[in-house]
């Protein structure tokens, strides 16, 4: 098997692949594009696009949160069924938004937090959700994965949201070489051509969920390949 970061030539010798730099992200990018028609959305991203509401990507932005996509779409099938708007989630009693999401992660907690968010979306922007990183900051319970993936899926403005695959994905390519996914959004935004932003997180999380896992990838049946350093992979299938 190749060694890391390295492959074999027909005749046997060894090559490095570089890093990935701008002009190789998006050779491989448009390999993943064309490649995803064929993968399941992200969650978050196909709720944004089918109902083209703020409110109902943010809040199922939180339910996602160290939660699986199926468990997701189906907390956030009842919840919406009930109430899709700040008002008419504070109308719901805690209790019943805690039985609405679960078993979501953290169900109890994420109540809590989708119902302050609601009172703050009432009390700072009536009703509305911002959309400016910065204003969705300081809803209690938002962090910046949130923050960025609320203005790209719902607002289609340039931001880039970094999960554990993006992190783990941009890293692997050695576009970036970071310890932690705010650390990877920082140097993301300095090395990432501005218009594959809204569209990263939505390719490399579908890609990392379906290929390129976190042990043992399926680099074999992966179509970028030929062009990925693959550092730190130790195992692969």
């Amino acid at each position: 098997m190749a060694s890391v970061e390295k492959t074999e030539t027909a005749r046997g010798a060894a090559v490095r692949r570089a890093p990935l730099d701008a002009r190789g992200v998006s050779r491989v990018l448009a390999v993943l594009r064309r490649e995803a028609a064929g993968w399941n959305a992200p969650i978050v991203s196909f709720i944004a696009v089918q109902h083209g509401d703020p409110f109902r990507t943010l809040i199922s932005c939180i339910l996602s949160l160290r939660t699986k996509d199926a468990t997701t779409a189906a907390a956030s099938s009842r919840l919406f069924a009930r109430a899709h708007t700040p008002e008419a989630i504070l109308a719901l009693s805690p209790k019943t938004v805690e039985r609405l999401i679960y078993p979501v992660g953290f169900y109890r907690t994420k109540a809590r937090v989708i119902r302050g968010i609601s009172r703050d979306l009432i009390e700072k922007f009536e009703g509305r959700v911002p959309d400016e990183i910065d204003a969705l900051l300081t809803l209690k319970g938002v962090g910046r994965k949130t923050a960025n993936l609320v203005v790209t899926e719902a607002y289609a403005k340039p931001g880039i949201c970094v999960d554990t695959h993006v992190h783990r994905i941009s890293n692997r390519w050695g576009l970036v070489r970071t310890k932690t996914p705010d650390n990877t959004e920082i140097a993301l935004r300095e090395v990432l051509p501005l218009r594959h932003w809204i569209e990263y997180n939505r390719i490399l999380v579908a890609f990392g969920q379906t290929i390129c896992h976190p042990t043992s990838p399926w680099c074999s049946r992966c179509k970028i390949a030929a062009l990925c350093p693959r550092i730190g992979v130790v195992h692969s299938r």
